[in-house]
């Protein structure tokens, strides 16, 4: 059976002001012009979501199969077709187990991958990493989580100041895992040999980071100049004021800038207390933060939020969905698979009325629910 979807559709060549999503079976067939007399809904890419705690009351830090399921069908509600579950800095058993635990469901396609914002990073930068398990780089413990994830362990971030690290990365390059540069007190000249030994995403750009200083670029100016850098965003307008985005936009542009949620349990849930890899959380306004000392702890964003608040910014519709899913599919390697309106790839597509909200998400060929 064929089904087409017509309105506005956002192409990676731009917008088509009258167009159709031609989807047969679980693939796009055709993107094509469909005049119709009238303007319709907009008609986006699923989005895809590199880095992700949890929401909707479900976490993945914790290595529970069942809670990743939960909170990927939040997300999917949300419009986030293709999600990688962010586990924090933990004991090497718990990123074990949590490998073992989340694979079948990378298999299955629930989750995009596994991604493991530390352990391997800066205690002065570690924000809401709890600094208990903090440790240098290990190229044996990561080996090991590749070997039984079987292809689900999709990035790292690490610090590159910390010892062994870029020979960590040179592995994590040569299995095909990402390697992500974040929570780093690491200089600007630091930071380019961690680009040098493969790393290719800055974990989300700004925090968690050495600031900038005219005598000292550090990290930011390092990974915003690297070509082949790809720089988190999380515009939630807490972790970035609204200029610095549009600033690190601009600058890279939009097929180097990836909108991020960073999302904890929190997200779609009421304020109160929450936990973040063994520590307390606590949720005021929507903004959550450590107790008690008050540092960002994630956020309670969804990537549709995201992507209103980009363009509230000044960010243009189709930038900030490239931003929204383009990018962040080829910053983990599934480019040609998910994250744009094309023949051939999976039919994962979001649909938004003028308002940018969400009207109706389709996953694989097929509505959600």
């Amino acid at each position: 059976m064929t089904v087409r979807v017509n309105g506005k559709v956002v192409t990676p060549a731009g917008v088509i002001a009258q167009g159709c999503v031609e989807v047969k079976g679980d693939r796009i067939s055709a993107v094509a012009e469909y005049p119709s007399g009238r303007d319709g809904h907009w008609i986006v890419p699923g989005f895809v979501d590199i880095h992700s705690h949890g929401g909707g009351g479900h976490t993945f830090t914790t290595g529970d199969a069942g809670q990743a399921r939960a909170a990927a069908a939040f997300h999917l509600r949300h419009g986030t077709t293709s999600l990688v579950a962010s586990l924090v800095s933990s004991p090497f058993e718990l990123m074990r187990s949590a490998t073992v635990a989340f694979a079948p469901l990378v298999r299955d396609g629930v989750l995009a991958g596994i991604h493991f914002e530390g352990p391997y990073l800066s205690a002065a930068r570690c924000g809401a990493q709890n600094p208990e398990f903090l440790r240098d780089p290990s190229v044996d413990e990561l080996t090991e989580l590749i070997k039984v994830g079987e292809g689900a362990v999709r990035m790292v971030t690490l610090a590159p100041e910390r010892p062994g690290a870029l020979a960590t990365m040179e592995m994590l390059t040569r299995h095909g895992v990402v390697a992500a540069v974040g929570h780093t007190d690491g200089t600007y000249e630091q930071t380019r040999a961690a680009v040098a030994a493969g790393a290719s995403v800055g974990t989300h750009l700004f925090n968690g980071m050495r600031p900038v200083h005219h005598r000292e670029p550090g990290p930011v100016v390092a990974l915003l100049a690297a070509p082949n850098v790809i720089c988190e965003l999380v515009a939630d307008g807490v972790h970035l004021h609204e200029g610095t985005l549009t600033f690190a936009t601009s600058t890279a542009g939009p097929e180097r800038c990836a909108l991020v949620t960073d999302s904890m349990a929190a997200a779609g849930m009421p304020d109160g207390e929450y936990e973040l890899g063994g520590q307390a959380v606590t949720v005021r306004d929507g903004v959550a933060r450590l107790s008690p000392d008050g540092a960002i702890a994630g956020s309670t964003l969804t990537m549709d939020r995201a992507l209103r608040n980009a363009v509230a910014s000044g960010v243009p519709v189709p930038d900030a969905v490239r931003m929204a899913s383009t990018t962040p599919a080829l910053a983990v390697g599934l480019g040609d698979q998910v994250g744009s309106l094309q023949a051939g790839l999976r039919a994962d597509l979001v649909v938004l009325d003028d308002d940018l909200e969400i009207v109706r998400v389709m996953r694989a060929g097929v509505w959600v629910e």
